[in-house]
């Protein structure tokens, strides 16, 4: 995965001892007046951050993030000429936790009820990690309502996952522990309420090549979505559904959109690859980019080579 450097906490930033700041003043924070709001859909309150003028861009965060994943790049989407508008998944920071309704099938018609409440018929929609597997039901389920989708690093939940061992082979180049632990029920909850930071850290130093890349700030601010056990309970009702999105996914026919892969080359290159030889039988219209010299955690580590992909795809 290249040379890691590290990061040192500033003194003073969240995490540290100073508190958290709001997802008001963050968006606040941010140039392109992004303002924080709530919308209640399909019984449902959910938090989203929006801001810019022009086409409706919906962007759906990965776990274990929330809205903050995109804050590098919204500012830029919206001087492109975007409405940036940036939702907090069912399960994840300030949206609320409901006790199921976590397949992608479900969650994308979610989305879509969002994106009507907002008065919008049609709208470009890109996701990351888990926010990829919505974006792509989104596309599948709503056809009309969707002009491009992109989808980054992650594809939908396919037969494949069932092949993942309980136990790393050696040479294997990374070993996806937490599919398996975020699939069982109740005892994550136990062990990472009030304890998120472990593993927040872990992921993120293992899964950048800059660690420096998520900050003091956005581990504090994604520890706080995830530290408590409605917290976990809602990002692991993401994998828990896996085998009932795998039971959809062989309903779905090709997507009519224009799709853009964005995928980054870990694990030797098995990211990419993957989406290389699946994306074209999932869509008609597929390009694929190979985002260099980053992690998994492109949007936050590269975010100028995702403001350059998705202002000429989306343009």
């Amino acid at each position: 995965m290249g040379t890691v450097t590290t990061n040192t906490p500033e003194e003073g930033t969240p995490g540290t001892g100073a508190a958290v700041p709001t997802d008001a003043e963050l968006a606040q924070s941010l140039a392109g007046d992004f303002r924080s709001d709530h919308i209640t859909v399909e019984g449902l309150r959910l938090h989203y951050v929006a801001g810019g003028e022009g086409r409706p861009l919906v962007l759906l965060p990965g776990w274990p993030q929330t809205w903050w994943e995109f804050r590098k790049v919204m500012p830029a989407l919206a001087e492109a000429g975007h409405r940036v508008i940036v939702l907090d998944l069912p399960g994840m920071g300030g949206s609320d936790k409901p006790a199921t309704g976590y397949d992608k099938k479900t969650m994308a018609k979610v989305v879509h009820g969002f994106v009507r409440a907002l008065g919008y018929d049609q709208v470009d929609i890109a996701g990351h990690d888990v926010g990829s597997q919505v974006a792509f039901s989104f596309a599948a389920n709503h056809p009309q309502a969707v002009r491009k989708v992109a989808l980054l690093d992650v594809l939908h939940p396919d037969a494949s996952l069932y092949q993942i061992p309980m136990l790393p082979a050696p040479g294997m180049p990374f070993h996806p522990w937490w599919f398996a632990f975020n699939s069982v029920a109740g005892l994550p909850e136990q062990l990472l309420a009030g304890r998120a930071r472990h593993l927040v850290d872990w992921v993120f130093d293992g899964f950048l090549l800059d660690r420096g890349a998520v900050d003091e700030q956005a581990r504090a601010v994604y520890t706080r979505a995830y530290d408590t056990a409605d917290g976990i309970r809602g990002g692991n009702g993401w994998y828990q559904a896996f085998g009932q999105d795998i039971v959809d996914l062989g309903t779905y026919g090709k997507i009519g959109a224009p799709v853009l892969g964005l995928v980054s080359n870990l694990a030797d290159g098995l990211f990419a690859a993957q989406m290389q030889a699946t994306l074209p039988t999932q869509a008609g219209d597929v390009r694929v980019v190979v985002v260099p010299d980053a992690g998994h955690y492109f949007v936050e580590e590269a975010p100028q080579a995702v403001i350059d992909e998705f202002t000429t795809f989306f343009a």
